[in-house]
């Protein structure tokens, strides 16, 4: 697996592909591919095997997107690290994401990676659904998709 940085064209077909659209919102504001750095990971045939992408503002890094295209096979703890040193290097003492109450994956994922929950934001979903219509009432399990919660890190 290579990883290096993302090139526009990347970010903008794995945020279309993953995340529904050109721009990512956060509980803190709007992104779009200008606002943010990203790398992408590549199997040996080349082919996109992830992508993060992540700020950093004023001391805090803010994860944007994280997706993989073969979980549990080491692609986002390697894309998480990267975009953690990055933003080290950029001045970040933290690094903060949100996520979705039904993403109990990534709860998992982030907290056994030494993230800690940090924040609700009841409700906030339907805020952001105002802006990307596309985003679902429910997952593909019946959970209800209506909360963000805050994780962090000190890095």
């Amino acid at each position: 697996m290579i990883i290096a940085p993302a090139s526009h064209e990347d970010l903008l077909a794995g945020w279309r592909q993953h995340w529904r659209g050109e721009g990512i919102v956060t509980p803190r504001r709007r992104y779009g591919p200008a606002e943010v750095h990203a790398f992408a990971a590549r199997d040996g045939a080349g082919a996109m095997a992830g992508l993060v992408s992540f700020s950093v503002h004023d001391g805090l890094g803010e994860l944007v997107s994280l997706n993989t295209e073969a979980p549990q096979q080491g692609v986002g703890t390697a894309l998480m690290e990267m975009a953690e040193r990055e933003a080290r290097q950029l001045g970040a003492a933290r690094m903060i994401l949100a996520t979705t109450n039904n993403n109990l994956g990534a709860l998992r994922f982030f907290q056994k990676r030494g993230y800690h929950l940090v924040a609700l934001h009841r409700d906030a979903v339907a805020g952001i659904r105002r802006e990307k219509p596309s985003i679902p009432m429910t997952d593909a399990e019946g959970l209800p998709i209506r909360d963000l919660i805050d994780l962090e890190k000190t890095l």
